[in-house]
């Protein structure tokens, strides 16, 4: 495999770049260094908040592009690329039909902060570890900020219990299994494929420069648009079909062992 002719390297965080204790390695840390001295960027792209992305990469905050929120909002360092919020009046509607799915939790996701109702408080400790800026609150129609993603939550499965309910939405909003626990609902364009479709235009990088690593089902899109994709070997089986390449897992360095062949 001939990587020589990489510009842009691209990864999702959890399950992906962090191991199962949610850290960065020094590793790649280290093989982040290498990469800038080579001029090639590298993009980080998670369904997390950018917060939360930027606490776990704050070393290297100010030299990548994070793609936050599942593509709804793309930063790069105080700029703002792209963000593309969800329509105020979808949005109560599909808060109402989380309502009615046994044992979901809904989160509304701003650019910067989220908020949690009492529902969620029991969740609260897992919470932090996804969102470092949130509020709680009473009422979710007291808030007044823009809304770009509605994460739900179920203890125990995502896909089984929340997506066949929010399946009848999928011609208006993206609806995404992010993880076991998770599916996310964004606007319709506001994937991490359509976000790193508008990067590699601002920094003239196609596929066969594009070097990029997934694991969960909001990583398709991305992988998508690149000759050189990766899944890991713990990602979900939709992810094995799309990829080209298959790596090591998160906890056994994959993205590391593939970056150390630039």
């Amino acid at each position: 495999m001939d990587l020589s002719g990489i510009k842009m390297v691209v990864s999702d965080m959890d399950g992906t770049l962090l191991n199962s204790n949610h850290e960065v390695s020094q590793r790649f840390l280290k093989q982040f260094q290498r990469l800038k001295a080579k001029g090639i960027r590298f993009v980080a792209a998670s369904g997390r908040q950018y917060h939360s992305m930027a606490d776990k990469l704050a070393p290297i905050k100010d030299d990548i592009i994070f793609i936050s929120e599942n593509g709804a909002l793309v930063k790069e360092r105080d700029d703002e690329l792209s963000v593309i919020p969800i329509n105020e009046d979808l949005t109560d509607e599909l808060l109402r039909t989380v309502d009615h799915i046994e044992g979901a939790h809904a989160m509304l996701c701003g650019k910067y902060k989220s908020f949690f109702d009492g529902n969620s408080m029991q969740f609260l400790e897992q919470l932090k570890e996804y969102y470092a800026s949130f509020e709680i609150v009473d009422d979710f129609n007291t808030v007044n900020d823009e809304i770009v993603k509605i994460a739900v939550y179920h203890p125990t499965s995502a896909e089984h219990h929340i997506y066949p309910a929010m399946k009848p939405f999928e011609n208006r909003v993206k609806v995404k299994v992010s993880g076991k626990n998770w599916v996310d609902l964004n606007h319709v364009n506001a994937h991490k494929g359509n976000a790193l479709q508008k990067v590699m235009e601002i920094y003239g990088v196609d596929g066969s420069e594009l070097l990029v690593f997934g694991d969960y089902n909001n990583d398709l899109e991305m992988l998508g648009l690149a000759d050189y994709s990766f899944a890991m070997a713990n990602a979900h089986p939709d992810v094995k079909k799309v990829a080209n390449f298959e790596t090591k897992s998160n906890d056994d360095f994959g993205v590391e062992s593939i970056l150390e062949k630039i």
